[in-house]
Protein backbone atom coordinates (compact mmCIF):
# COMPACT_ATOMS: atom_id res chain seq x y z
CA UNK A 1 0.00 0.00 0.00
CA UNK A 2 1.14 3.55 -0.67
CA UNK A 3 0.90 5.85 2.34
CA UNK A 4 1.83 9.51 2.91
CA UNK A 5 3.32 10.79 6.16
CA UNK A 6 2.97 14.51 6.95
CA UNK A 7 4.52 16.62 9.71
CA UNK A 8 4.75 20.40 9.82
CA UNK A 9 6.64 22.89 11.92
CA UNK A 10 6.20 26.65 11.46
CA UNK A 11 9.49 26.86 9.57
CA UNK A 12 9.62 23.42 7.92
CA UNK A 13 7.23 20.85 6.50
CA UNK A 14 7.92 17.22 5.67
CA UNK A 15 6.11 14.78 3.43
CA UNK A 16 7.12 11.17 2.91
CA UNK A 17 5.59 8.71 0.43
CA UNK A 18 6.22 5.15 1.53
CA UNK A 19 5.09 1.60 0.86
CA UNK A 20 3.74 -0.47 3.73
CA UNK A 21 2.38 -4.02 3.78
CA UNK A 22 -1.33 -4.74 4.07
CA UNK A 23 -2.41 -4.57 7.70
CA UNK A 24 0.16 -1.90 8.61
CA UNK A 25 -0.74 0.53 11.39
CA UNK A 26 -0.11 4.24 11.83
CA UNK A 27 2.85 3.43 14.08
CA UNK A 28 4.28 0.98 11.52
CA UNK A 29 4.13 3.63 8.79
CA UNK A 30 5.71 6.35 10.96
CA UNK A 31 8.58 4.08 11.98
CA UNK A 32 9.14 2.84 8.41
CA UNK A 33 9.18 6.40 7.01
CA UNK A 34 12.33 7.50 8.86
CA UNK A 35 10.63 10.71 10.00
CA UNK A 36 11.57 10.06 13.63
CA UNK A 37 15.27 10.30 12.68
CA UNK A 38 14.77 13.62 10.89
CA UNK A 39 12.59 15.06 13.65
CA UNK A 40 13.88 13.62 16.95
CA UNK A 41 11.58 15.97 18.88
CA UNK A 42 8.56 13.90 17.82
CA UNK A 43 7.26 12.01 20.83
CA UNK A 44 4.60 9.50 19.82
CA UNK A 45 3.72 8.89 23.46
CA UNK A 46 2.62 12.54 23.83
CA UNK A 47 1.74 13.83 20.36
CA UNK A 48 -1.49 12.99 18.60
CA UNK A 49 -1.59 11.31 15.22
CA UNK A 50 -4.33 10.88 12.68
CA UNK A 51 -5.44 10.16 9.16
CA UNK A 52 -6.71 13.00 6.96
CA UNK A 53 -7.32 15.35 9.89
CA UNK A 54 -9.12 12.81 12.06
CA UNK A 55 -7.27 11.91 15.27
CA UNK A 56 -6.51 8.21 15.53
CA UNK A 57 -4.54 5.73 17.58
CA UNK A 58 -1.10 4.39 16.75
CA UNK A 59 -2.53 0.89 16.29
CA UNK A 60 -5.17 2.00 13.76
CA UNK A 61 -5.01 0.04 10.49
CA UNK A 62 -4.22 1.92 7.31
CA UNK A 63 -5.77 1.79 3.86
CA UNK A 64 -4.04 2.36 0.56
CA UNK A 65 -3.65 6.08 -0.11
CA UNK A 66 -4.07 7.23 3.51
CA UNK A 67 -2.24 10.36 4.69
CA UNK A 68 -0.86 9.87 8.20
CA UNK A 69 -0.42 13.13 10.09
CA UNK A 70 1.64 13.81 13.20
CA UNK A 71 0.22 16.75 15.11
CA UNK A 72 2.33 19.24 17.06
CA UNK A 73 1.27 20.04 20.60
CA UNK A 74 -0.63 23.29 21.11
CA UNK A 75 1.78 25.86 22.47
CA UNK A 76 -0.77 28.39 23.71
CA UNK A 77 -4.30 28.39 25.04
CA UNK A 78 -6.57 29.38 22.12
CA UNK A 79 -9.03 30.91 24.58
CA UNK A 80 -6.44 33.50 25.67
CA UNK A 81 -5.17 34.50 22.23
CA UNK A 82 -7.06 37.46 20.76
CA UNK A 83 -8.61 36.80 17.38
CA UNK A 84 -7.62 38.95 14.45
CA UNK A 85 -10.46 40.94 12.90
CA UNK A 86 -11.50 39.62 9.51
CA UNK A 87 -10.69 41.88 6.59
CA UNK A 88 -13.58 44.29 6.03
CA UNK A 89 -15.42 43.06 9.09
CA UNK A 90 -14.12 45.40 11.79
CA UNK A 91 -15.73 46.04 15.15
CA UNK A 92 -19.16 47.59 15.26
CA UNK A 93 -19.35 51.30 16.04
CA UNK A 94 -21.68 52.55 18.78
Amino acid sequence: MKIGIAYALPQRQAWFDIEVPDGATIKDAIERSGILKQFPEINLEQQKVGIYGKVGKLDAALNDGDRVEIYRPITCDPKTVPRKAKAGGGAEEA
